[in-house]
């Protein structure tokens, strides 16, 4: 299985809201000892864990192409392991901020990351959708992803990624019906 967290590389945007990708996979590296991968055609940070019961390798991805490019890493990866399962874990405009969904395929809802993915690979894999609101008016929603999170959302910022992280867990052993059943969350209210 290949889980990927999107969002975009450097320190300007590392709390930002399209980074929360990012942050469930630094929680699961942690967790899972995932040891670095260094490849740079993989075009991203790369890491392997092996599951403790089956003893089969696992991947962890950083996309480091910048969000609108992140097909780029992902099908590299996918293509040089030869893997079949992969799984994306996202922002999402449309759900309120901690708000934990699971789907597998369907449209990109304009996310420019899972834009990139589904022309690299097709709408073929699993999504973990991370809510974060949206802005109050349209043309704000590029400024809007792109900001840290607010205070109040950061009070509940730790624990929502921990649960994102229980639920991949949970998902390396079990269907990603039964991980929607156990794992999706309501919204905080910020």
């Amino acid at each position: 299985m290949l889980i990927v967290g999107l969002g975009n590389p450097g320190s300007d945007y590392e709390k930002t809201r399209h980074n929360i990708g990012f942050m469930v996979i630094d929680e699961l590296r942690k967790r899972l000892s995932a040891s670095t991968q260094s490849s740079s055609n993989f075009k991203g940070e790369l890491f392997k864990f092996q599951n403790p019961v089956s003893l089969e390798n696992h991947f962890l991805l950083k996309p480091l192409t910048y969000m609108n490019l992140s097909g780029e890493s992902v099908v590299k990866v996918k293509n040089f392991y030869k893997i079949d399962e992969v799984v994306v874990i996202h922002d999402d405009l449309d759900l309120p901020f901690g708000t934990l969904r699971f789907k597998f395929g369907g449209g990109h809802g304009g996310h420019n990351g899972l834009k990139s993915i589904d022309a690299h690979i097709s709408r073929e894999y699993a999504r973990v959708r991370m809510g974060i609101g949206k802005p109050e008016h349209k043309g704000e929603v590029a400024s809007y992803v792109l900001s840290d999170f607010s205070p109040k959302e950061q009070e509940h910022l730790d624990e929502w990624i921990g649960h994102a992280a229980d639920a991949i867990e949970f998902l390396l052993k079990n269907s990603l019906e039964d991980t929607s059943s156990q794992y999706a969350k309501k919204g905080s209210p910020c």
